[in-house]
């Protein structure tokens, strides 16, 4: 997809110390082919995603192609699971063990592979941009020190640390009737949104009263304002991806609960083996270090990164350094069009780059 539009693209892979294969792309110049003057970027997509959700609309509107022609080396990250991240060491994607993990692995193993293998290829410090579950994994990560001394910055679009107060109806209604779990004991360990496991479900909660499937995407995302609907198509020829199970039942473990922690192995037993402790151990979000430049940016219409939920985490942050803290509040944005937004240029990606510049 970079390719055909024009920009040099490089593949590399990068091994984590769990034996995932991940690929990574790298735009290294702009359309106009001059060497990178500014420092690294790496583009960490949400769930269900993978990489091509920063190349999917025209290059005047992708974050990747913006950030190439403005000098930035760009480098984008496919999380485990994914179309172009399925290698392991000694399993694949047809193995249940291949299947065995949820975020907390994005953020012991995906995220630093990641993030260490574009430090030292470039040996330069970079900047972050992560969308949804790609601002989770890196809250929880920086939130334990991990990390903090390869980056400048991180810019985090629909924030994610919380779910207690989510308003899609679809996901709250997976998650208050167990859904992935059900999955989960049936010993399906991949979450695949086309599979028929995962079909069969959705056609049974689009059942509920109150759950209104003509949209699928505007259940779950928040009626999105600004989604350049002309790539439709192309949007789904590559989306949505597969996940673990594991990773669905841990984010509806978030949603009912309320808190930022690690998997719950559902007893004290299981806990203790895995934490030794009987519950799983908190990511306390006041442990970000209040010296990171970080950019938040919101959207008033998002069902997933809720208004109210921005607040409790914006509320953990209350101590950091003012001069490193950048809100950005967006009436009508839901969940995609920070992403997809035809506008998100203007709105949202031109502030990231004036932060960039800052720091």
């Amino acid at each position: 997809m970079v390719e055909t539009q024009g920009y040099g693209c490089e593949e590399h892979k990068v091994i984590t110390d769990d034996g995932y294969i991940l690929s990574l792309q790298r735009i290294p110049k702009g359309i106009s082919g001059k060497a990178t003057t500014k420092p690294p970027v790496l583009l960490q997509h949400g769930l269900l995603m993978d990489g091509i959700t920063w190349l999917l609309n025209p290059p005047d509107q992708s974050l990747a192609f913006i950030l190439a022609d403005d000098g930035y080396d760009v480098w984008i990250a496919n999380t485990r699971g994914t179309n172009y991240s399925q290698g392991h060491t000694s399993l694949s994607p047809q193995d249940p063990a291949y299947w065995e993990w949820s975020w907390d692995e994005l953020v012991d193993f995906d995220l630093p592979a990641t993030l260490k293998y574009v430090h030292d290829q470039t040996g330069q410090k970079l900047h972050y941009v992560g969308h949804s579950l790609g601002t989770l994994i890196a809250f929880a990560a920086i939130s334990e020190n991990k990390l903090v001394d390869m980056l400048r910055s991180a810019a985090l679009l629909s924030p994610i640390a919380y779910l207690g107060q989510l308003r899609s109806p679809l996901a709250k209604s997976a998650s208050e009737n167990f859904i992935a779990e059900g999955l989960y004991w049936l010993g399906i360990h991949e979450f695949d949104p086309r599979g028929k496991d995962v079909v069969k479900l959705l056609e049974k909660i689009c059942k509920d009263p109150g759950n209104n499937c003509s949209d699928l995407m505007s259940s779950f995302t928040g009626p999105n304002c600004c989604v350049n609907s002309s790539r439709t198509d192309i949007f789904l020829e590559h989306e949505p991806q597969a996940t673990a199970t594991k990773n669905m039942v841990h984010i509806a473990q978030m949603t009912r609960k309320g808190t930022i922690e690690k998997f719950d192995y559902g007893s004290d037993e299981e806990n203790n083996k895995h934490y030794g402790q009987p519950t799983p151990p908190q990511y306390i979000m006041a442990n970000i270090p209040n010296n990171i430049p970080l950019f938040l940016a919101y959207g008033g219409a998002d069902y997933l990164s809720d208004v109210n939920d921005v607040k409790t985490l914006l509320d953990k942050l209350q101590d950091h350094d003012p001069d490193k803290l950048v809100v950005q509040y967006i009436e009508d944005y839901a969940h995609a069009d920070f992403v997809f937004g035809i506008n998100a240029k203007e709105v949202v990606y031109n502030p990231i780059m004036a932060f960039f510049k800052l720091n």
